[in-house]
């Protein structure tokens, strides 16, 4: 294995699409590769745990580290909860920040720069509330809160799931988005699930938006954002009373308006730290966790190799790549 040039494979692709390597730019050195043929010689292999059906054809090689990624949570992909699956694994790559490579969905410096210098336009809608939502994953119960909400207050459905609104004009993807949610007073920013730390891209696409989010997830959401930015639906007893309060804010400017003051402060000291923290892209602060395991070691490691989640689910996945079932 080697310690001063470390070779890093990745193993799966990312839900079905081959990484990206070429846009790893890390200032130590390193090296990547997408070649399985190459994995006697890699230092740690990378595995991208949604897509598991790829993975059981892997040989395990001695002092080698696996590398369990995912930016997805425990309830979506169960796998990642699975301690007989995850024991194979040596370093952790997800958005938990107890991980020990942390890939939360937490924008860096230069997108909270971009996000504050964006004018608020003004509210034109006549929907109070926008909602953009793909599938109807409901583990967070998302999708009874917005059908109960829509009782008490109109909302704009401009997803996949539960459509009652088109965007104006081509979409253009997340800058369509942003511009539509930007056009109303709150957007249910709600995650499919409901886990500490999984915190996605839905109360940051309100902030850049310029509008208030109404968000059901993360119980520690706070941590991530800063300070009275966003209105907590699981504060409120049921869908009416949160109607009521959103009524409210309608009603009274200044209430309303409270929730943009953050934009005119500084960020919270805790949550600069996280930001800074992300600073290094997270396949750089990959490779500098294997390169510290690398150099710490006293001994040579020996043995022959293993496959770790044994020979049925080798063959199975031998299947599935001939079948063309996974990629090769």
């Amino acid at each position: 294995m080697p310690s001063i040039d470390p070779l890093i494979l990745f193993y799966t692709t990312f839900f079905s699409k081959p990484v990206d390597i070429a846009s790893i730019q890390c200032e130590m050195p390193g090296r990547w590769t997408l070649d399985k043929r190459r994995i006697s010689e890699a230092a740690a292999v990378v595995f991208h745990i949604p897509n598991f059906r790829e993975v059981g054809d892997a040989y395990k090689y001695p002092g080698q580290y696996w590398v369990a990624w995912s930016m997805e949570c425990g309830q979506n992909y169960k796998r990642l909860a699975d301690p007989k699956i995850m024991r194979h694994f040596d370093i952790i790559m997800t958005h938990e920040s107890r991980s020990d490579v942390w890939v939360p969905y937490l924008p860096r410096a230069v997108w909270w720069k971009d996000a504050l210098a964006r004018p608020i336009v003004p509210k034109t809608e006549e929907a109070p509330v926008a909602l953009f939502q793909s599938a109807g994953l409901n583990y967070s119960g998302r999708v009874d809160l917005a059908n109960e909400l829509a009782r008490h207050i109109k909302i704009d459905s401009y997803g996949r799931y539960s459509n009652n609104r088109s965007v104006s004009g081509p979409d253009l993807g997340s800058k369509t988005k942003i511009e539509t949610i930007a056009r109303h007073k709150f957007c249910l920013a709600m995650e499919n699930s409901i886990e500490a730390d999984y915190v996605t891209e839905k109360i940051y696409d309100a902030f850049m938006a310029g509008t208030v989010p109404i968000y059901l997830g993360a119980p520690n959401v706070d941590e991530f954002v800063p300070e009275h930015s966003f209105i907590d639906a699981s504060a409120f007893a049921s869908a009416s009373d949160l109607a009521a309060y959103l009524q409210h804010l309608i009603a009274t400017p200044q209430d309303y308006e409270a929730y943009f003051d953050w934009r005119s402060k500084p960020l919270p000291d805790n949550l600069v730290k996280r930001v800074q923290s992300l600073e290094t892209p997270a396949f750089c602060r990959l490779m500098s966790v294997v390169r510290q395991r690398l150099e710490a070691r006293t001994s040579t490691p020996s043995g022959r190799r293993t496959l770790p989640f044994g020979y049925r689910a080798y063959l199975r996945t031998k299947l599935r790549r001939w079948r063309k079932k996974v990629p090769s």
